[in-house]
């Protein structure tokens, strides 16, 4: 349990890693023009983007380097609860855009977060 725990916490963080950090190089407008996918950015002034792509970056590094530098672990599924709350906002921008096709990935992606916080909440904890 332990390993798959690190396997999707390193899958999310790499991932939440390069989109966080899209969102804070790529202008709002060069990232609606990305295909229908992107269009929830329309919703969205420049500065929440940004805001969002900085709270991507923060969890992703959230997810790794506490547990791997043994320095306060107990931030590990903080992090993870923080991307449920952003992936759950994701999703009901989704549901209000009527984009239920694009909603699967960020509900698999609150799925994969929700399991990370679970488990190092519970099972796995660095604190026990």
């Amino acid at each position: 349990m332990n390993l798959a725990l690190w396997i999707v916490a390193g899958l999310l963080a790499a991932l939440y890693l390069v989109g966080g950090g899209g969102k804070l190089i790529v202008s709002k407008e060069r990232m609606a023009s990305f295909g229908p996918s992107a269009k929830w950015v329309e919703d969205f002034s420049a500065g929440s983007l940004k805001a969002i792509g900085a709270l991507e970056v923060l969890a992703a590094v959230g997810l790794i380097l506490p547990a791997a530098l043994d320095v306060a672990p107990v931030l590990v599924p903080l992090a993870a609860l923080g991307l449920v709350i952003v992936m759950a906002g994701a999703a009901i921008t989704r549901i209000r855009r009527r984009e239920f096709r694009f909603m699967v990935v960020d509900l698999v992606y609150l799925a994969l977060a929700g399991f990370v916080a679970w488990g190092r909440l519970g099972p796995e904890s660095f604190t026990g």
